[in-house]
């Protein structure tokens, strides 16, 4: 599965939100997640991905930001 499926996946799951409204331009808080719901998107992709990200980590805003930043963290990781 790829960023933006995972996105998608975890939206429709937990706030019911279809996956053709979760576009890179889309708003994360305009979709429903709030600070608690970020935390368990980003525990999700940690764990799928195996990944662990940086407790300093900028909060991304919009579905398009979150996805760089976990497509960035999946290359690193494969370097």
């Amino acid at each position: 599965m790829d960023s933006i499926g995972l996105i998608r996946e975890f939206l429709k799951e937990r706030l019911g939100v279809e996956p053709d409204a979760v576009t890179p331009e889309a708003v994360l808080s305009d979709q429903g997640v709030d600070s608690l719901m970020m935390l368990e998107l980003i525990f999700e992709f940690e764990d799928r991905f195996g990944i662990k990200l940086s407790p300093d980590l900028k909060t991304p805003n919009s579905v398009g930001e979150m996805i760089t930043l976990m497509d960035g963290l999946i290359a690193t990781q494969k370097s």
